[in-house]
C-alpha cells in the first residue's frame, strides 16, 4: 500500500511517484502534483518503446 509506506517514511525523505491515473487519496497526500500533456511524441514517427524509458 503506497499510502501506508508514505505515512511511515521519515520526514526528511522525499519520494517521487510517477504514472497515470493517480488515486485521489494519493493526490491529497502529496505536497506537489504535476499533470503533463503530450504535445509531440516520437511514437507517432514510428519510434518503438525503449526498455528503461517507456517501460
Amino acid at each position: 500500500d503506497v499510502l501506508g509506506l508514505l505515512n511511515k517514511k521519515p520526514p526528511e525523505t522525499e519520494v517521487i511517484i510517477t504514472g497515470r491515473y493517480a488515486d485521489e487519496k494519493l493526490i491529497k497526500k502529496a505536497d506537489l502534483v504535476t499533470e503533463m500533456k503530450e504535445i509531440k511524441h516520437y511514437f507517432k514517427e514510428g519510434v518503438k518503446a525503449r526498455k528503461g524509458i517507456e517501460y
